[in-house]
């Protein structure tokens, strides 16, 4: 009898950035992350993802936490596995395009600080929005992961797919990320995709999905079967819904398998027992909706992520509008098809969703265009895979000549003007890039640092004049 050969299958666990992000809109604050990266550094998985994508804002907006001592905590903290974080590209971890040098200096100090992989994305699977991060990260000797933002229509076909990977092959990256933000990747979908991809590139590949539309489970399975080497997971307590596959379950299913990871069950138990209360607490605060955790098969219909679903909720309750949700739902594939049909991930959701929610309440289409709308058909987020709808475009920006070359070839070097801007509040190098990405945000909780530190140096000076002798 043949000796099947062994292939772990490698686990991403998202529990300290995707998960909290996908379920409980990234509020998981660092000091509840502290206690237990000792035991996640013991289990033996692939990276810890534990910094990027929304956490950044997060953590100056609502937290008062300054998001580069969190990633320099869990440095300490995590002393065997890889830490690894999720970047937007150009965009870097706001909602714009930023020069080069910010790009650069942002990917310098994120190695620095403790960042070992760097998943980089696209908006619109433009390549050349990824180029100075890709080679950025290739220069600090950290691991470059091209993700693929997946997404269905009539260009996004095998073609396409194995296409752009070799693209991505050949711009240095170390692997590829088949990013389903919106849990759309069905299960013989990823059996016929991967299968595309390994006989395509020679680079691993992650697969990262969302449990939204129900699937995601069975889609690992079959990714796996057909030969992906890595997935993302998340512990249990705050898995499934909007979030990840649970941890135990994918590694119980490939236990005894030539998959297996062999991970110890009892040391995953006592961490998902550490993050349930965390879960518990957030559904009690009400900060975990319970509809967040449930199956949404309109995902499938209309292609719209769970955080997208949340923020196009939270848009119409302010408008009092809630009753339009469904309208706005069917008008949302409309507006992409209308853009150029990009996939729905941050920031092209929010754009898309807005001007959806726009078009709706208005009762005309694009009578009200916000500034992002106009800036994605003027080509400043980059080249979307179809052509713009020339009506809506003429409409929008009237007579403005598009621009077709990199976005970013037009932003001159910002760093010195920004380092100029917030001199008086700098303590720490990486400041100004935290005020590069959100400068109102980022001032806020400068003052907020320094009102702090006051009352520490106030309390300090107290127990100074009470502790001498006259």
């Amino acid at each position: 009898m043949a000796q099947i050969e062994k292939k772990p299958v490698k686990i991403v666990e998202t529990i300290l950035r995707d998960a909290h992000q996908s379920l409980i809109a990234t509020r998981m604050s660092t000091e509840q992350m502290l206690p237990i990266l000792d035991k996640l550094d013991k289990v033996g998985y692939h990276s810890l993802e534990c910094w990027g994508g929304a956490t950044f804002d997060a953590s100056l907006r609502f937290l008062h936490e300054d998001p580069w001592e969190r990633l320099r905590k869990i440095r300490d903290g995590v002393k065997n596995t890889k830490l690894q974080m999720l970047f937007r590209g150009q965009n870097i971890l706001g909602y714009r395009p930023y020069a080069d040098d910010v790009v650069e200096y942002f990917v310098q100090k994120s190695v620095a600080n403790g960042i070992d992989i760097i998943r980089i994305f696209d908006c619109l699977n433009d390549l050349r929005n990824l180029e100075t991060c890709v080679k950025a990260a290739n220069k600090e000797k950290a691991h470059a992961q091209v993700a693929l933002s997946y997404t269905l229509g009539d260009a996004y076909t095998l073609e396409y797919w194995t296409e752009t990977a070799k693209r991505i092959e050949a711009m240095g990256a170390d692997s590829i990320c088949i990013k389903d933000m919106a849990g759309l990747l069905l299960p013989y979908k990823a059996t016929e995709l991967v299968s595309a991809l390994k006989e395509t590139v020679s680079l691993p590949i992650d697969l990262h999905t969302h449990y939204t539309s129900g699937v995601a489970s069975m889609t690992y399975l079959k990714a796996v079967e057909a030969g992906v080497d890595i997935i993302d997971c998340a512990m249990s307590p705050f898995a499934l819904g909007t979030s990840q596959p649970a941890t135990e379950v994918m590694v119980e299913t490939f236990k005894g398998t030539p998959y297996d990871t062999g991970f110890d069950q009892k040391l995953l138990a006592e961490i998902a027992d550490y993050f349930r209360p965390l879960r518990d607490e957030a559904l009690d605060t009400g900060l975990l909706n319970p509809k967040n955790l449930g199956v949404n098969i309109k995902t499938l219909l209309y292609q719209v992520p769970g955080g997208m679903l949340s923020n196009l909720t939270s848009q119409l309750k302010e408008q009092h509008a809630e009753d339009k949700f469904y309208e706005v739902l069917e008008e949302v594939p409309r507006v992409r098809k209308d853009l150029g049909e990009p996939p729905l991930v941050t920031p092209s959701s929010q754009i898309v969703g807005t001007q959806a929610v726009f078009n709706v309440i208005f009762g005309e289409r694009y009578k009200m265009v916000t500034d992002q709308t106009k800036d994605i058909l003027l080509g400043k987020y980059g080249s979307t895979v179809k052509p713009f709808n020339p009506e809506v475009q003429k409409k929008c920006i009237g007579d403005a000549k598009p621009i077709t070359c990199r976005p970013a070839d037009l932003i001159e070097n910002e760093l010195d003007k920004l380092e100029s801007e917030m001199a008086s509040y700098k303590q720490q190098d990486e400041d100004v890039l935290s005020y590069a990405l959100f400068p109102q945000v980022a001032t806020d909780f400068f003052k907020y640092r320094d009102a702090q530190q006051s009352k520490v140096d106030a309390a300090e000076a107290d127990k100074g004049t009470g502790s001498y002798p006259v």
